[in-house]
């Protein structure tokens, strides 16, 4: 991966808001509060895959171009897309 610095920020801090989202739960918080901190953390993976993908796109795909591959990669992307879409 070209550039997964911001990625992998993005994936340490969910996981720190999941072990939150647990605590929260074990202690029995309000159930709205813990709701909404499950929704960040959504917010924080969707972010993070979409880096990924970027990543991917400007590196893999971009080079399957030049091996001949980029029809495999494409529909890599377009299977991904497509689970963003269900």
């Amino acid at each position: 991966m070209k550039d997964n610095k911001a990625a992998l920020n993005l994936l340490k801090t969910a996981r720190g808001q999941i072990e939150s989202v647990i605590k929260m739960t074990e202690s029995e918080r309000y159930c709205v509060d813990i709701a909404n901190q499950v929704l960040a953390t959504i917010s924080l993976l969707k972010k993070a895959n979409l880096n990924i993908l970027k990543n991917h796109i400007e590196t893999c795909v971009k080079e399957s171009f030049e091996d001949g591959t980029q029809e495999e990669k494409i529909e890599e992307v377009i299977q991904i897309l497509g689970k963003y879409l269900k």
